[in-house]
C-alpha cells in the first residue's frame, strides 16, 4: 500500500507528525522499533521529572520547619517513587497511543530500513510512501575511556530504574542530563561527585546562572571536578569503581559506589539503510535540511535529534508541525531564535535566546539586567532562605534577545520571555503586557522598570 506520509520514529517528533498529518486526512504509516515516545517519554524527560519531582517534595518537608509546618518525622520510599515514575510514563504512552488512533494512524513495531526515496521495508515487508519524516532520535555517546567496557555502568537508562541507592556516585559529565540525576542523587542523600572537562558546568547555559547553580550545590555537599578529563576506569572491589582523572598537568583518582556516564547524546541515524541515498551533508556530518526539514531529497524530512541542530522534545515537536505544514502546503517554517533550555534542578535554571558569552563570541554590543527573584513577591512568599536571579539581555535598540533566570519556577515562566525573543519585542513594548500579580513571572516586569 502506498502511504501519503511514512514516519520512522515514534518520539516526539515522529507522534506529532503522525497525529497532525492523520487529523488532515492524509495517509499516515508509523514505524518504531521500542516504544511510543521514544528515550523522551520512556527513559528521559518524564521519567526522569517524575522522580526529580519526588525528591523535590522530600526535600520541602525536611525544610518545612522554615514554613511553620512541623513534621517529626521524613523519609522517602525508593521502591515507591520508581514504581510511581512507571505509572505515569504508562498513563502518558497510553495517552499518546489513543491519539494516533483517533488519527487513524497506522502503527508497525519493528526495525525499518529505507529501500529508496519511496520505499521502507520492515518486518520483511514493503511498503511506499510520497513523504517520509526521519524521526529516529539520539542515542547515548559512549566515550574511549580505558577500562569502561570491563565494568558495569549506568546511563540514564539504568539510573531511573535504581533498585538501591548506592552510598556514592560518580558522574562523568556536568550537562543538562549529568546535573539533573547530580541533583536527583544528591537529594536522595547520596554523595555525589561530578566530573566535567570544561571549565564550567552546562554546556552553552548562562556562565553566571550556572556558577550560582553550581555554589547552591556545593552547599549541599556536592563535589565538582572542573577542567577535569577522566582517563580510565576500573573496579577495585566488588561493589567499588576507581576512577582516574586528571586536572592539567596533575593525575588523581577517586573511589565510588556506582558510575554513571552522561558525555551526551548523537543522531541515531545507523541501520537505517540511508547510505542507500545521497544526502547532502553540513560540515559536521549531520544530514542538511532547509528551514522546512527538508533534506536534499524534497520528500524526505530530518526532524527532531536526528537532524542534530537541537536535541530538545520541544524543538522535535516543533520540526514535526513545520514538516506537516510543508506536506499540507501550508507555509511555514522553521526558527530556532527562541528555543528555551532547562534544567529540572531545584533550584530550576532557564535560558531562552542569546547568552552573554555568545555574544561576545559574536562581537555584538549588548545591554544586561539583572536582578534578584526577590523582587516578585509571590517568589519571596514562597521561599525561604534562598534566593534567584532573572537575566534580561538587550540589543542596543532594546529588543530583547535573551533571558535566563536561576529559581523556581524558571521552566513555567521562561515561555513569556520566549515568546518575546521570537515576536522581536522591546523592552518597552514586553512593558506593556499586563502581567498577574502577585505571580512569579512577573519578574520579567520589574527587570523592564
Amino acid at each position: 500500500m502506498n502511504y501519503q506520509v511514512a514516519i520512522i520514529g515514534g518520539g516526539p517528533a515522529g507522534y506529532t507528525a503522525a497525529e497532525k498529518a492523520g487529523k488532515a486526512g492524509l495517509s499516515v504509516i508509523l514505524f518504531e522499533k521500542e516504544k511510543i515516545g521514544g528515550v523522551c517519554l520512556n527513559e528521559g524527560c518524564i521519567p526522569t521529572k517524575t522522580l526529580l519531582y519526588s525528591a523535590k517534595i522530600y526535600q520541602q518537608a525536611l525544610e518545612s520547619r522554615h514554613y511553620a509546618i512541623t513534621i517529626p518525622e521524613v523519609s522517602f520510599d525508593l521502591k515507591r517513587m520508581v514504581a510511581r515514575k512507571n505509572k505515569t510514563v504508562r498513563k502518558l504512552t497510553l495517552g499518546v497511543n489513543n491519539k494516533l488512533k483517533l488519527a487513524n494512524v497506522t502503527l508497525v513495531e519493528g526495525t525499518a530500513e529505507v529501500i529508496d526515496a519511496h520505499t521502507i521495508c520492515c518486518n520483511e515487508e514493503t511498503y511506499s510512501f510520497e513523504n517520509l519524516l526521519i524521526c529516529t532520535g539520539s542515542t547515548s555517546i559512549v566515550p574511549p575511556i580505558k577500562g569502561l567496557d570491563s565494568i558495569q555502568y549506568w546511563t540514564h537508562k539504568e539510573a531511573l530504574d535504581v533498585k538501591e541507592l548506592p552510598q556514592s556516585l560518580a558522574i562523568i559529565g556536568g550537562g543538562v542530563i549529568g546535573m539533573e540525576f547530580a541533583s536527583l542523587f544528591n537529594s536522595l542523600g547520596v554523595e555525589v561527585t561530578v566530573i566535567e572537562r570544561m571549565s564550567e558546568l552546562l554546556g552553552s547555559m548562562d556562565k553566571e546562572l550556572t556558577a550560582r547553580l553550581r555554589e547552591e550545590y556545593e552547599k549541599r555537599k556536592l563535589t565538582y571536578l572542573l577542567d577535569t578529563e577522566v582517563t580510565a576506569v576500573n573496579a577495585i572491589e566488588e561493589d567499588k569503581i576507581q576512577v582516574h582523572y586528571k586536572q592539567g598537568d596533575e593525575e588523581n583518582s577517586l573511589t565510588a559506589s556506582q558510575l554513571l556516564l552522561s558525555v551526551g547524546r548523537k543522531p541515531q541515524l545507523a541501520k537505517l539503510g540511508l547510505d542507500r541515498l545521497n544526502f547532502k551533508r553540513t560540515n559536521r556530518g549531520f544530514i542538511e535540511v532547509n528551514k522546512q526539514l527538508q533534506s536534499s531529497y524534497a520528500n524526505i524530512y530530518i526532524c527532531g535529534d536526528a537532524n542534530g541542530k537541537s536535541l530538545l522534545a520541544h524543538t522535535a515537536i516543533r520540526e514535526a508541525e513545520v514538516a506537516i505544514h510543508t506536506i499540507l502546503s501550508k507555509p511555514d517554517e522553521m526558527s530556532y531564535r527562541a528555543i528555551p533550555s532547562v534544567i529540572y534542578t531545584n533550584p530550576e535554571f532557564a535560558g531562552v535566546g542569546e547568552t552573554e558569552e555568545s555574544l561576545q563570541e559574536q562581537d555584538i554590543s549588548y545591554k544586561k539586567v539583572a536582578i534578584p527573584l526577590a523582587y516578585s513577591g509571590r517568589f519571596t512568599a514562597e521561599n525561604e532562605r534562598v534566593n534567584g536571579v532573572c537575566k534580561l539581555l538587550f540589543s542596543e535598540d532594546e529588543t530583547l534577545i535573551g533571558a535566563h533566570v536561576l529559581g523556581n519556577p524558571a521552566s513555567e515562566i521562561i515561555t513569556l520571555a520566549g515568546m518575546a525573543i521570537e515576536l522581536k519585542l522591546k523592552a518597552e513594548e514586553w512593558g506593556k503586557i499586563i502581567f498577574p500579580h502577585p505571580t512569579v513571572g512577573e519578574i520579567f516586569k520589574e527587570a523592564l522598570q
